[in-house]
Parts: structure tokens; C-alpha cells; sequence
């Protein structure tokens, strides 16, 4: 069965998901049925542990919601086991050169077009016989690009057969320009960058993908962004416990 985020992208739409730093199910079952079309379960900043993402995926798993997981490293066991236990998808950071594309691609996919091992443990419980003849068509594999390193071989990366998309990380890629870690710039050469890696996507038929926030999201999809993070549960929760605590104030 083909992922809700792929059908997305299929019918021409923007995705809009949300990005979750909490270890909680709880957390993870309400931003699913929220009605994002993805949610990423965070293990490169966040403060899971596998044995939480695990969690996470299970409250998820009811949803139509493609769940993906941001692993701490371009590493292919973490990258297999999250796929094991239920994440159609991996956002994989600091992908800097063709090479590594290929090495996050290999881990990503069955033989003969990849590495991965086999045993689907947890979500072949809930995709049954099924998951194995369609898991190297449905499963995203969507390196980050976030230096400027990464920028300048973009082309090259976006060449790599098997990238779903690419997805750009605006702070760590201000961070590379110099500039404070924002989502948004006003730095030229910043954004000839982020217009660069747009362009290497639609050349080569990947998903142009961001980080961003609620009030970007429309300038995002107007330039082209086909996925586009904009929902934070620890900044909505730092947000709603001020505007609570001010109102309370009388502030």
C-alpha cells in the first residue's frame, strides 16, 4: 500500500508535517491524528531513545499519518531497526557528498538495490506478508542537506537513484553561512542556496523539502516546497505555558 505521504506528493500537493523532541506516545498519537500528513519522531535532537521511538510508532500506527524518524546519524543499523519497527520513512542528517546519499539509499532498501537486512519485527505485524514486496517503493529515504558543503554538491547528491527528497535543516545550514540558526534569512548567498537545492530536486524529480515554521509556510509553498514542517510540539508547549501564565497575570 502505497504511504499517505506519497499519495501527497502524487496528487502534486504540499505535505505538511510536524517534527516531535517529547519521548511521549501520548504526544505522538495526538499529532498523528492532528492530521498532519507526516510525523517525525526526532532522535538526532530529540530525547528519545529507540525504546521510545518504538513506542511512538505503535501510537501512530492506527493513524493515517506516514510516521518517519530522524536518526542521529547516517549510520545503516539505526537506519534498519527504526524501519523494523514501523518508520515509513528516515530524514538522515549531514549528507554532505554523492557517497554518503548512496550509503543512506543502501540502508534504506532491500537487495538487490541495497544493504538493508531483513526482519521487519514491528510493522510487519501490522503490514503483514505484504511489507517486504513493497517496503523499497514505499519507504522514503530523505537525506538532509545543511551545509555548505552539501550545497555545493547538491547536484550530485540529487542524482543518487532512490533519494525521495531532500530536505534542508535552515539552521545548521545559517550556521555553515556565518548567521545565527533562524529558519528564515535575509542573507543573499543563504538564500541562493536554498533556491540552489530547490533546483537540483525538480531537476532530478526529488521532493524539495524544509524545515520551517506555521507563519512560512505559505511563502514555502509558493516557491515550490513540497514538504514542509511546521508544527513543533516543544514550542508549542513552552508558547501555550507563557500565553496561560501571562493571561493568568493579567498581562
Amino acid at each position: 500500500m502505497t504511504t499517505h505521504l506519497r499519495q501527497v506528493w502524487d496528487r502534486g500537493e504540499t505535505a505538511l508535517g510536524a517534527f516531535l523532541f517529547f519521548r511521549e506516545p501520548l504526544i505522538a498519537e495526538a499529532a498523528a491524528l492532528a492530521g498532519y500528513d507526516y510525523v517525525c519522531i526526532d532522535m538526532q535532537h530529540g530525547l528519545q531513545s529507540f525504546e521510545h521511538t518504538v513506542t511512538m510508532l505503535y501510537a501512530m500506527a492506527r493513524t493515517e499519518t506516514t510516521p518517519i524518524v530522524r536518526v542521529p546519524w547516517n549510520e545503516p543499523s539505526i537506519i534498519g531497526r527504526v524501519l523494523d519497527a514501523g518508520a515509513y520513512g528516515v530524514i538522515v542528517p549531514m549528507v554532505n557528498t554523492a557517497d554518503e546519499a548512496r550509503s543512506a539509499v543502501a540502508a534504506c532498501r532491500y537487495a538487490p538495490v541495497g544493504t538493508r537486512s531483513m526482519g521487519p519485527v514491528g510493522v510487519s505485524a501490522r503490514a503483514g506478508r505484504e511489507y517486504f514486496g513493497t517496503a523499497n517503493e514505499n519507504v522514503l529515504c530523505i537525506p538532509m542537506i545543511e551545509t555548505k558543503q552539501a550545497v555545493q554538491n547538491v547536484d550530485e547528491i540529487a542524482a543518487v537513484p532512490g533519494i525521495d527528497a531532500l530536505y534542508i535543516g535552515p539552521a545548521d545550514l545559517s550556521i555553515t553561512y556565518g548567521l545565527a540558526p533562524k529558519a528564515e534569512q535575509a542573507d543573499a548567498e543563504w538564500n541562493e542556496a536554498i533556491d540552489r537545492v530547490k533546483a537540483a530536486c525538480e531537476r532530478n524529480g526529488v521532493i524539495p523539502a524544509i524545515h520551517a515554521e506555521a507563519g512560512l509556510a505559505e511563502k514555502r509553498r509558493s516557491a515550490g516546497w513540497k514538504m514542509i514542517t511546521v508544527g513543533f510540539d516543544l514550542g508549542n508547549v513552552m508558547s501555550g505555558l507563557r500565553a496561560q501564565l501571562a493571561e493568568a497575570r493579567g498581562n
